[in-house]
């Protein structure tokens, strides 16, 4: 069993992971100190403002823009550019970055600015291309556009099909009676449409969406990026061996801490991915064979010195991993915190050592804000049954056992109501069995002469034993059947995992933002949710809609 890395960060259990703990407001101070030590670069500031000059005319990024040159930081969170915005949680990282951004503003008095990094790197377009809408009375649907599913390009390369537009009609279509669907799917149109990339459509909708907050949106799939971390692939090349070793010691570390390493550090492998035809061609993880690196995926191989040489005529040439993602942004941005997942927390505690290897040292995290909205007839749903939102995650026959009033939890069936006899609690539906047959039994064994009730005493003790395992399963089998009786409760709480909990899983990793952004306003809900959450607590915040 090994530990929540998240819940030892912020209990500070953790420190030999994590230098600085976002919930000490030294750390916090000593973070933006740090960042403003590292300005950003000239050359990476003309690239942000050519960024932004792209998603339109904003006072409020021109403003993020001008702090960072008068030598401001940044809070940074990023995710992978899914259709629509992908799930909740995507907007939640940025919503927790502008928080977080203006409370260490405010309490240093320096200038903190949010910046959304895309993760256009990334080949993973099966993963980013559906969006699951919520429905208010049927099952959610999913809407993806046609992909290529073997796709092994960077997504900042790959233009959106035509199949686009049919995604935003059937998109227009579950949402039309949702009285801001119209302003929602005209905002999406404006970015998603053939011939735009998908990084390109997912900029502009964040940016437009967060737009009053200066949220600043950063591409790193650009020549001019890309030229400024080319040393960091040289490094992460030239010395492979050296730090797999140290990331490896570090995995060893957090498992003798309790801990378990998230992401898997392979021996052989640099941490960086090959783009052996070019920057738009797919893209291939390599593995070190002797002195040379062979393509997983192509089984072609090529020296070191081949693969510097194509490092230096095309950066764009290679990409990064999850691992070295964070040495990249840190690079090139005066990050002081940087917003993350738990998942993403916890591969942080693997990091420390490649940040030495790069002579950086690691970002401040703070976790994302974990939201849960609930909507009107949600709520009345859970006060009419008394179940907490937290309830709903327990197993549906745990969940329909603690409604009912019955021991053993069988769902009862009120006897006012129904012509059905009340059930018995499967503990005495299993006694009743047992008792029927000691009861018949004992009354054939009095007919029977004492010496032949003695030879068959063997028999009768391995038939009772079996008799009770049997009636232990069918009473196991009449509870279950008993607590799916009602079927209008059964209803009930299936509709409440499908809300809250669909797939079990918590909503904000399936749904996307389309449904509640046309049912309450893509801006009203943004605001509500940079009003409830706190920036530095873990803790599930339940926004009642």
């Amino acid at each position: 069993m090994t530990g929540n890395l998240l819940d030892a960060y912020l209990s500070g259990e953790a420190r030999a992971f994590y230098p600085r703990n976002v919930r000490a407001a030294d750390a916090r101070a000593r973070a933006v100190e740090l960042a403003q030590h590292r300005p950003i670069a000239p050359r990476v500031l003309a690239e942000l403002r050519a960024q932004q000059a792209r998603l339109g005319e904003s006072a409020a990024r021109t403003r993020s823009l001008d702090a960072l040159a008068a030598g401001g930081c940044a809070v940074v969170t990023g995710q992978q550019v899914g259709l629509f915005l992908g799930p909740l949680y995507t907007l939640y990282k940025a919503a927790t970055a502008v928080r977080l951004a203006r409370t260490l503003e405010a309490e240093t008095g320096r200038p903190v600015v949010p910046i959304f990094w895309l993760q256009t790197e990334d080949h993973d377009l099966p993963e980013i291309a559906p969006c699951v809408v919520q429905r208010q009375h049927d099952a959610p649907v999913v809407i993806a556009p046609e992909i290529e599913k073997r796709n092994r390009c960077s997504i900042a390369h790959l233009p959106l099909s035509q199949g686009i537009g049919e995604s935003i009609a059937r998109l227009r279509q579950e949402l039309a009676a949702l009285p801001h669907a119209t302003t929602h799917i005209e905002r999406i149109a404006r970015h998603y449409h053939p011939g735009r990339t998908w990084s390109e459509a997912f900029a502009g909708l964040i940016a437009e969406l967060f737009e009053p907050e200066g949220l600043l949106v950063i591409d790193p799939r650009t020549a001019e990026l890309a030229a400024l971390v080319a040393p960091i692939h040289r490094r992460a090349l030239e010395q492979s061996d050296a730090i797999a070793a140290a990331l490896q010691a570090q995995s060893e570390a957090l498992e003798r801490a309790g801990f378990e390493a998230t992401v898997h550090v392979r021996e052989d492998s640099p941490l960086s991915f090959y783009h052996p035809q070019g920057a738009t061609g797919p893209r291939t993880r390599l593995r070190k064979q002797g002195a040379d690196f062979v393509e997983i995926e192509g089984g072609n191989t090529h020296t070191l010195s081949q693969l510097l040489a194509a490092l230096e005529r095309d950066p764009l040439s290679f990409s990064t991993s999850a691992l070295l993602r964070p040495i990249i942004q840190d690079s090139l941005l005066p990050t002081a915190a940087y917003i993350g997942g738990p998942a993403e927390i916890a591969y942080f505690a693997q990091l420390p050592p490649l940040y030495a290897a790069f002579e950086l040292e690691l970002s401040m995290i703070a976790p994302r804000a974990r939201v849960r909205l609930v909507e009107p007839a949600t709520a009345r749903l859970l006060t009419r049954l008394g179940l907490q939102c937290s309830d709903v995650a327990l197993p549906e026959q745990t969940l329909l056992a603690r409604l009912s009033g019955l021991p053993q939890s069988p769902v009862a069936i009120d006897p006012s109501t129904s012509d059905e006899p009340a059930p018995l609690p499967p503990v005495a539906f299993e006694r009743t069995l047992i008792e029927s047959f000691e009861s018949s039994l004992a009354a054939a064994l009095a007919e029977l002469p004492a010496d032949v009730t003695r030879r068959l005493a063997a028999q009768l003790d391995k038939t009772r034993k079996k008799l009770e395992l049997t009636s232990a399963k069918l009473a196991h089998a009449y509870s279950q059947a008993l607590l799916s009786h009602d079927a209008q409760r059964v209803g009930e709480v299936r509709r409440l995992k499908q809300l809250l909990f669909p797939g079990a899983v918590p909503q904000e990793r399936v749904f996307g933002f389309a449904y509640f952004a046309a049912r309450y306003g893509d801006r009203a809900l943004i605001e509500q949710l940079l009003a409830a959450i706190d920036p530095y607590s873990p803790a599930i915040t339940e926004l009642r809609l």
